[in-house]
């Protein structure tokens, strides 16, 4: 669920909330009734937004952890690539060393 998206179901949730509140006020209904109807809206859109809420927190988490998993990978990749090339610099170093060994005993004769 991206940023955006959630943003607006939950101005989506907020509009619906504030929309039935408006109509069960204007509804010919007694106090009581009215009150009633209002408390089990406010506990049905409650349930709603906590459930939404605990699917987003669940993707959020699963999402993280593949992110982790997926860098640690990279991670362990780029070190053994970069663990090779550093046995590969040094065997080009250790050859240019011998190299410059054997000239330098070639010019001390």
């Amino acid at each position: 669920m991206s940023d955006n998206s959630g943003g607006i179901l939950l101005a989506l949730l907020t509009g619906a909330a504030i929309g039935a509140g408006i109509g069960i006020l204007y509804a010919p209904d007694e106090g009581k009734k009215t009150r009633k109807k209002i408390k089990e809206k406010a506990s049905d859109v409650s349930h709603d937004l906590s459930d939404r809420i605990s699917h987003a927190k669940e993707e959020l988490t699963k999402t993280a952890e593949e992110k982790k998993m997926a860098f640690e990978q990279k991670l362990e990749d780029t070190i053994s690539n970069m663990s090779y090339k550093a046995d590969d610099i040094i065997a080009t170093l250790e050859r240019k060393l011998e190299e410059l060994k054997k000239k330098n005993a070639q010019l001390q004769k």
